[in-house]
């Protein structure tokens, strides 16, 4: 008989303090509709659920003939199945981790280094950026996503040095002016100016942020007390990250960075050297395998604020230049592909309406996990002995070139994500 290649995971949770609390989690969620014994304890924080052979959070194969191992393990073993291209590019290694997170509390002003940073960083500080690879990512909505990506158009930025005089402050006259006296000028103009009044910013002394801050807290406070509004100035974004990050730089990063609200199936793709942060919401997220993050704000990791400053991409886009599209297959019409320009991943969507009795997943050559977020299926292939069941939660493992079939066992609209390698 073929030896098995397509079996469903159990994935690793991961409880960071960010994370939504107990069943308002999409994450726990998930968890307790894929098995009804998992119990969810409403005072812990389920933030994210990771997919994948991390070393930190290896997926466990759920298959009697395959005992005891790690999807990391069986690859290790079966590097065929990852597809040919994909065994030779990536060193017989799954080249991507697929997530779901549950964001409650902003999770740092970040950006992630390019290969050739990401060998510097690591050969420099191993202790804090523990390998050479870049981290390109993509985070798809899966309820209101709020999150900040890229730097704000100059007018945008100019309007709240006006209307915010504590960060005006911060960012100094001389700075100020030369943002000003950039909007209009060529793309090199304006980088410059906009990367002299983001570093100055983020390299003011502490004590003088925090008085700043709490003058600005102070005021919109009173504000909101006599009943004004303080949308113009994001007032109520700015008293919940304060409360989240009391007296924290990152605060003001609002007014510097494009304020994003995806709704379900909206996407933001973050490459190298784009600031960002993820402020609220759940998503499915996808990423190269790596841990090199550079963090600046709103966090209580490591923040390495010169090598921020430096490497960002100081382009000034639009929010709506932000937003990540994913284009519909010419082959299905029940799916639709978020194909971002890295060679790492590839995520794709299938919406099959419960009408549809069966629905024949697409043979790549790449491995491929596959999330269930709505509907309920049983999964068949020619390797299979028997029939998946997969719901709400399930996970399943396709290796490269394998035929899956999806029979509906309740006439539900299916939901499904599934990350793979398209090179």
């Amino acid at each position: 008989m073929a030896a098995q290649r397509v079996f469903p995971l159990s994935c690793v949770v991961q409880q960071y303090t960010w994370g939504k609390m107990g069943s308002n989690s999409e994450v726990a969620q998930l968890l307790a509709s894929s098995d009804p014994q998992i119990r969810i304890s409403e005072d812990k924080p389920y933030a994210e659920l990771w997919m994948g052979t991390h070393p930190r959070g290896d997926a466990k194969i759920l298959d009697n003939t395959i005992p005891q191992k790690t999807l990391g393990q069986w690859i290790a073993e079966n590097q065929d199945c990852l597809g040919s291209k994909v065994k030779d590019t990536f060193n017989g290694q799954l080249p991507f981790l697929f997530k779901v997170l549950s964001v409650e509390t902003a999770l740092s002003i970040q950006a992630h280094p390019n290969k050739e940073l990401a060998e510097k960083l690591h050969r420099q500080a191993p202790e804090h950026y523990p390998d050479a690879n870049h981290k390109p990512e993509i985070a798809i909505a899966l309820t209101s996503f709020q999150g900040l990506c890229g730097f704000r158009p100059i007018e945008e930025i100019v309007a709240f040095l006006k209307k915010v005089p504590e960060f005006q402050f911060l960012i100094g006259e001389n700075a100020a002016t030369q943002l000003k006296h950039s909007i209009g000028r060529d793309s090199h103009v304006v980088a410059s100016a906009l990367k002299t009044c983001f570093s100055h910013l983020m390299k003011t002394e502490k004590k003088v942020v925090v008085e700043q801050l709490n003058l600005l807290v102070k005021r919109i406070s009173q504000e909101v007390a006599a009943g004004n509004k303080t949308e113009s100035i994001y007032g109520e974004l700015l008293l919940q990250l304060h409360q989240q990050y009391p007296g924290d730089i990152g605060c003001f990063a609002i007014y510097f960075l494009n304020l994003l609200t995806l709704k379900p199936g909206e996407a933001m793709f973050l490459e190298a050297n784009v600031p960002h942060a993820y402020l609220k919401g759940d998503c499915v997220e996808c990423m190269a395998c790596s841990d090199n993050t550079v963090r600046a704000g709103l966090t209580p990791k490591f923040i390495d604020v010169p090598t921020l400053c430096e490497m960002l991409d100081y382009t000034a886009t639009p929010s709506k230049d932000r937003l990540f599209l994913p284009k519909p297959s010419q082959e299905d019409p029940y799916l639709s592909i978020y194909d971002p320009p890295v060679p790492d991943f590839t995520v794709m969507k299938i919406e099959v309406p419960g009408s549809v009795p069966e629905y024949e997943v697409l043979a790549l050559d790449s491995a491929s996990i596959l999330l269930m977020l709505q509907g309920s299926v049983t999964a068949s292939t020619p390797t299979a002995e028997k029939a998946i069941p997969l719901q709400r939660g399930g996970v399943l493992f396709i290796g490269a070139s394998e035929n899956v079939s999806l029979k509906l066992t309740a006439p539900k609209d299916l939901l499904i994500f599934r990350a793979c390698c398209l090179l």
